[in-house]
């Protein structure tokens, strides 16, 4: 192989792999610091008392003003450890290992993680 051959190789193999990545879910949910984040980078959370698996959130109107969901498109589709909720108001949440995942409104910067613990209820998310 040449060096242009080698390097050609190499982008092929790495396109495939993150193109295999890319596939195992849509969700716009990242890891950072041991917590999950969404595509801007804030801490998500979860709730206690959402039910995992229920499809639900009981995070709702002034609730949710405080604890803003991590909306999901209508064209999106989860897979794995990602699902979709419907909302009270008929808007798609995303969920983690079926709890829907929302941001804390006083998070200034990514990489703020005010919101774990409070009222003893609200927990960072982890992958």
């Amino acid at each position: 192989m040449t060096f242009n051959s080698s390097a050609l190789f190499m982008t092929s193999v790495t396109f495939a792999i993150l193109t295999g990545c890319a596939s195992v879910s849509s969700a716009p949910v990242k890891v950072s610091d041991g917590v999950l984040v969404g595509p801007n980078g804030m801490t998500l959370y979860t709730f206690d008392k959402d039910v995992a698996g229920s499809g639900k959130s009981v995070c709702n109107s002034p609730c949710a003003t405080n604890w803003p969901p991590l909306m999901a498109a209508k064209d999106v589709s989860a897979s794995g450890d990602y699902s979709i909720i419907t909302r009270d108001d008929g808007s798609k949440q995303w969920a983690v290992k079926g709890k829907p995942v929302y941001y804390w409104a006083k998070d200034s910067k990514p990489g703020d993680k005010t919101g774990h613990g409070i009222n003893g209820i609200w927990q960072v998310a982890k992958p």
